[in-house]
């Protein structure tokens, strides 16, 4: 395969702007990989190498340019510097390019979701799941930007999976705030998972498209539940020269405000907890302590934490829905052993895809079985240690706990 001039000068750029050239060969991104240190042939330092020398159309073109969880280890131990998370999104892109593609779990069903809406006369019915007790509209300061977990409860039945707890329990928890949210009826994917499988010029359609629907909605402040949607809001359409004027938060950050404020006053019954820092929400966007400061125990400023945690936390084995194999069970499976380590009884979450993959890896009769431990979305964890009796409240909690 012989490589358009253009592509080449583009992956000449790509290595010079991630730095790659001031590579040590030391190894230590390797040493740190989740998918190196669980059983896969799989070297950032090796594929580095390779685009320094500029072997690019043997890369492009090996099917292992693929297997990278995205998960941000490799940079956050780096020496040198080495963005080797932004090297993966050109080559992707430019493998993409050339007729090369990974290969997508569940038949490609969500990646193909994702293009459907970049389709500007699509029409949808999102919002079936939500119940006629909470307070919501079309237009407003705060805006809560639902994701697909609608479409993730439909083609997950067999897990019993209710991603939409997570959306119940965080418009519940504002309106106990005395927030009446925005919501858009007709909200598109973020295009995350599009951007990591080289698709760029459908997840820049749909970056538009959300762009200018937030505008539209006068939102200052965008809540999100999902990590990676809140990561490409905050860090990919930022890259490709897109954004919205309105703030972007997880919702854990603003719930956090709100404790440190006393507007809202955890009490309850407390849940031992332990807490999965996702990728994206952490060594992607250094947020840490907002999630960890809902979830102490009253009067204990402790939190049982797991043996990986916070920058070196170990990811759930999946990204955007690629490769999904042994090596990724195994993932999940050391994830699992070392939240139960801890003693705790419940294994908090901050984005719906870590619930998914990390509860697919408990029903694999067999595997996971002897590993299990209820998983929830934080915001299903605070809304039952509000103070009061609210009607909301207690309407809600039965159907987001």
């Amino acid at each position: 395969m012989t490589l358009p001039a253009t592509i080449h000068a583009e992956l000449q750029e790509a290595v010079a702007s991630s730095n790659a050239l001031a590579c040590l060969s030391c190894g230590k991104c390797t040493s740190v990989c989740p998918l190196a240190t669980t059983g896969r042939q799989y070297s950032p330092r090796i594929n580095v190498t390779r685009t320094i020398r500029q072997d690019y159309d043997t890369l492009l073109s090996d099917a292992d340019l693929w297997s990278c969880l995205t998960c941000q280890k490799c940079d956050a131990y780096c020496p040198a510097g080495v963005s080797y998370l932004n090297l993966m999104a050109v080559l992707r892109s430019k493998a993409r390019q050339n007729g090369f593609t990974g290969e997508c779990s569940h038949a490609g069903a969500l990646q193909s979701l994702a293009r459907l809406m970049v389709n500007p006369d699509l029409k949808q019915n999102r919002l079936d799941w939500l119940p006629e007790q909470l307070k919501t509209s079309s237009k407003g300061d705060i805006l809560y930007y639902v994701g697909c977990t609608p479409y993730f409860d439909a083609l997950f039945t067999n897990l019993n999976l209710h991603t939409t707890q997570a959306a119940v329990s965080s418009i519940a928890l504002l309106n106990e705030l005395g927030i009446v949210p925005a919501l858009m009826a007709d909200e598109r994917c973020c295009g995350h998972d599009l951007y990591w499988n080289g698709d760029v010029d459908n997840f820049r359609r749909l970056a538009e498209a959300n762009c200018a629907a937030i505008e539209n909605t006068g939102a200052k402040l965008v809540l999100f539940s999902c990590a990676e949607c809140l990561s490409a809001f905050k860090n990919l359409y930022k890259e490709h020269g897109l954004g919205v004027s309105a703030d972007l938060q997880h919702i854990s950050e603003y719930l956090a405000g709100k404790v440190d404020s006393g507007d809202l006053i955890l009490t309850g019954d407390d849940v031992m907890a332990t807490y999965h820092d996702p990728c994206r929400l952490g060594r992607h966007l250094g947020i840490y302590e907002a999630p960890r400061k809902l979830l102490k125990p009253n009067g204990n400023n402790q939190l049982p934490e797991m043996s990986q945690n916070k920058g070196r936390a170990l990811c759930c084995g999946v990204s955007a829905w690629m490769n999904c194999d042994t090596v990724s069970k195994s993932i999940q499976i050391e994830r699992l052993k070392q939240a139960r380590a801890t003693g705790a009884e419940v294994l908090a979450i901050a984005c719906p895809k870590c619930q998914i993959h990390l509860l697919c890896a408990q029903h694999d009769q067999g595997i996971g079985a002897q590993n299990a431990i209820e998983i929830r979305d934080i915001a299903t964890i605070v809304l039952g240690r509000i103070a009061g009796n609210s009607v909301v409240v207690e309407q809600i909690e039965s159907m987001a706990v």
